[in-house]
């Protein structure tokens, strides 16, 4: 940059006040402090100033499951497919996503070794230079998974959770793998969980039949998440909580949301955020697959075939197996349906899937070109990003 930046009486997610943001010739920030002390700091000169009055800013959003986008399914990725990976992460960016975690569902073990070797190939490229999205590693969501459960995902490449499957399916690749979904009542004695913390692997469960009792052993264990709330997994029931219902009081899970109305309707949402505490368990995911970005229609996945309809993508025996809305529409979608503030719904796409995965949140030092600047129509509740420039 050849000047520096002020932004002032800027709406931060997880401040109370007004604040004024510095960012210094480097393009990165400087100061966050309140508008009541950053309006007495002496200004550098050459300084520009955007007054944001009111609106919010944040950080680009973080998707930690996504299946694809741009007609590529990731589990289908080829050694040639470099390319498209690079469109994809321009394409993300886009849509206001500054990370992601390219997910790989259930399938063979060498079909997912072979997208593990495309992505790490991918990982080692990527510079963070261009305005693209980055690759923080893979989100394994399968092959461990309760065939009762298992939704969408082939029945045929299932596979017993054992620490030999684990590493036969890793092979060399554990070191981009990032987060892998189970079902932890697969993980009796609790090795696998073990293990894969050992390995520096995010465990978070789902695709599950699992009781409050073995899920609570797996939360013991050191698993610190749910995939997508309330799908693939009993309902909260009174008298067997489940799964899901020892994940919300548990103060060290967070659970992953669908907010696209389909997978859960809207009441229920509002259920989850009030029992999740909001952005201190809940999290939002895209579940997107390969046709993000693409209009409606019919288009393959793994041997079969997806209808997608108005950004929802189900099998023709009617089974859900995902959307084609980025992620930053729940954001939008919370706000419409009036089921949380702004500022929180902004932080659960922004804010708390970084916190998930140990990442930092706006700091000093964040780069100006991840932030995103949101404004709301409060008569029509339209929520509304741009980057900042």
């Amino acid at each position: 940059m050849t000047h520096a930046v002020d932004i002032i009486n800027a709406r931060v997610p997880g401040y109370a006040q007004l604040q004024g943001i510095r960012i210094d010739l480097h393009g990165q920030i400087s100061a966050i402090e309140p508008m009541d002390r950053f309006i007495k700091k002496i200004p550098p000169a050459d300084l520009q100033i955007i007054n944001l009055a009111a609106d919010w800013i944040s950080l680009g959003g973080v998707d930690l499951q996504i299946n694809g986008a741009l007609g590529l399914a990731f589990t289908d990725l080829q050694p040639t497919d470099i390319d498209k990976l690079q469109k994809i992460s321009e394409y993300l960016w886009q849509q206001g996503i500054d990370a992601y975690l390219p997910t790989l569902v259930t399938t063979s073990v060498e079909d997912i070794q072979r997208s593990l070797a495309v992505i790490a190939n991918y990982m080692q490229r990527q510079t963070t230079s261009l305005p693209t999205a980055q690759v923080l590693g893979v989100h394994l969501e399968g092959p461990f998974l309760n065939p009762q459960k298992r939704g969408a995902h082939p029945a045929e490449y299932l596979l017993t959770l054992t620490i030999p499957y684990i590493q036969q399916l890793l092979g060399e690749y554990a070191r981009i793998v990032k987060v892998i979904t189970l079902a932890p009542e697969l993980d009796p004695t609790g090795e696998a969980i073990t293990y894969l913390r050992s390995l520096g692997i995010t465990v978070s469960l789902g695709h599950s039949l699992a009781t409050a009792t073995q899920a609570e052993q797996a939360f013991k264990l050191g698993a610190t998440m749910v995939t997508h709330a309330f799908n693939a997994m009993p309902g909260l029931h009174h008298r067997e909580p489940g799964l899901l219902g020892a994940a919300l009081v548990h103060p060290q899970v967070k659970c992953g949301l669908i907010a696209d109305g389909q997978h859960i309707c809207p009441t229920m949402i509002q259920v989850l955020l009030r029992a999740g505490c909001y952005e201190r368990g809940i999290f939002l995911v895209s579940d997107a697959l390969a046709p993000l970005g693409l209009s409606d229609g019919v288009y393959p996945w793994d041997t079969r075939q997806i209808d997608v309809k108005n950004g929802t993508a189900r099998l023709f025996d009617g089974t859900l197996t995902g959307t084609t809305l980025p992620l930053l529409v729940g954001v939008q979608n919370l706000v419409r349906w009036d089921l949380c503030d702004v500022a929180t719904a902004i932080a659960l796409a922004t804010t708390v899937p970084r916190q998930a995965i140990d990442l930092p949140t706006i700091q000093l030092g964040t780069p100006f070109h991840q932030l995103l600047r949101w404004q709301i129509k409060p008569d029509s509740k339209e929520l509304t990003w741009k980057r900042l420039q």
